[in-house]
């Protein structure tokens, strides 16, 4: 699927310019995790730009998993979908879900395609990069097992920085 492509689907769903803006900031972040050869940069690049899609029906916690619905409701194909629907933070539990009110499905991370975007979106606050200090602030009360969780994609992201 092509960056052009991805946009289109951001306006169909109706996401608006400062949703698109946002998305495109987390795109040109993951730039610098695209080098390695274990990385798809086509994938990363397009999930970049579609993560926030389901920022168009809602900016509530449930975004990515109503994001995930939506790409599969448009014939996305699932890698891209799968990385809308677990881009959150650094990924929920499914008993982290049900917690939230959200359905109780697995939505962490797996792929590294799925960790290069969920790392990406949490070095971006509106259409602007972050530095780590932000970043820290912005996890420093999140319950333990989540700012563990976040600060170790952090570290495993690193190892992928070009």
């Amino acid at each position: 699927m092509s960056e052009d492509a991805c946009i289109d689907h951001l306006l169909g769903a109706g996401c608006t310019k400062k949703v698109i803006a946002h998305s495109r900031a987390v795109r040109r972040v993951v730039d610098a995790y695209t080098d390695d050869e274990a990385v798809v940069p086509c994938l990363v690049r397009c999930g970049a730009l579609l993560h926030d899609i389901g920022r168009s029906m809602t900016h509530d916690l449930d975004h990515a998993e109503t994001g995930g619905d939506i790409c599969r409701e448009r014939g996305i194909p699932e890698p891209l979908s799968r990385i809308v629907a677990c881009h959150l933070g650094a990924g929920q539990t499914a008993e982290e879900c049900l917690q939230l009110g959200l359905i109780p499905r697995d939505a962490m991370p797996q792929t590294l395609s799925e960790k290069i975007v969920a790392h990406a979106d949490n070095c971006v606050r509106g259409a602007s990069e972050i530095h780590i200090e932000e970043r820290m602030i912005r996890i420093a009360d999140l319950p333990r097992t989540k700012r563990k969780r976040t600060y170790r994609l952090a570290l495993e992201m690193e190892l992928f920085r070009s």
